[in-house]
């Protein structure tokens, strides 16, 4: 009488594909948060103390008195 259901194999397919993209974008994303953490550890400035930095005018004095 009524004939069992067939499945669609097409969807199938197309569920695994969108799987598959899903994996590729998450991974990528995860690999460049990563290398930009490794990048930003590496390259940090040193924290200058206070007393190291002077400033100079526009004639090479330093301090208030120029």
């Amino acid at each position: 009488m009524n004939e069992p259901r067939r499945k669609n194999p097409t969807f199938g397919i197309a569920v695994f594909i969108v799987v598959v993209v899903l994996i590729v974008i998450g991974t990528l994303a995860y690999n460049a948060i990563k290398e930009k953490r490794e990048f930003d550890e590496q390259n940090t400035p040193m924290p200058q103390a206070a007393s190291a930095t002077t400033s100079t005018g526009p004639n090479g004095a330093t301090g208030a008195s120029q």
